[in-house]
């Protein structure tokens, strides 16, 4: 039976990332939705993060990282693309990336890019330690996206090995896509309007 933990010690923290390690797939909170995670290093656990949303594998899933040391060891960067990671990080941005080999071909869909986030949320901070997590929303797929783990526990039930329950999410929006893959960073879904994404990005939106 799947367990349910409200405001995660530090033991249970561990805890959980050794379930990670082990294959097992939890849910956690971001800064803006409650996501799947799973250790982006097990093949088993992604493949069971598909299974579990029913979620084609031609659709990719997104990645949680500690910090920019982690990003750098999935994703290749350079000055300008650090500069822009230094702004926007942590906050509600999925930002693409081009991906290096050691990111496994179905966490991408086969593709050569990679979403990667440090949400503002010291859970998630915390979960990601040892090695990044997937990131996508805590629902079947084609339903709505709940705002709390009640709700989300009807749809998934006991597939997840634990529940990190944070309360409801008070900002219940998918974070911002930019692609930074191009010679221009371009926002593929604005999920808010941000003010001074234009001065960040040095581009002009509108």
């Amino acid at each position: 039976m799947a367990e349910i933990i409200e405001n995660p010690t530090d033991a249970q923290i561990d805890e959980i990332i050794t379930q990670m390690h082990d294959g097992k797939i939890i849910v956690y909170p971001t800064d803006t939705i409650y996501g799947i995670g799973a250790n982006i290093f097990n093949a088993q656990a992604i493949r069971k993060t598909f299974y579990v949303k029913q979620r084609s594998v031609n659709k990719p899933l997104s990645i949680i990282v500690h910090n920019r040391r982690q990003i750098d060891e999935i994703a290749y960067i350079n000055p300008k693309i650090n500069k822009i990671l230094k702004k926007l990080l942590p906050g509600p941005y999925t930002l693409l990336l081009n991906k290096k080999p050691i990111i496994n071909d179905m966490i991408t869909a086969h593709m050569s890019t990679v979403g990667i986030r440090i949400p503002d949320n010291q859970i998630t901070y915390k979960l990601t330690r040892d090695f990044p997590i997937t990131t996508t929303s805590a629902n079947i797929t084609h339903k709505p996206t709940p705002d709390n783990i009640t709700d989300i526990q009807r749809q998934l039930k006991d597939k997840i090995t634990t529940y990190i329950d944070a309360g409801v999410m008070a900002d219940n929006t998918p974070s911002t896509i930019i692609d930074l893959t191009q010679q221009y960073p371009k926002i593929i879904r604005e999920a808010k309007t941000d003010n001074n994404i234009e001065k960040i990005l040095e581009i002009k939106l509108y």
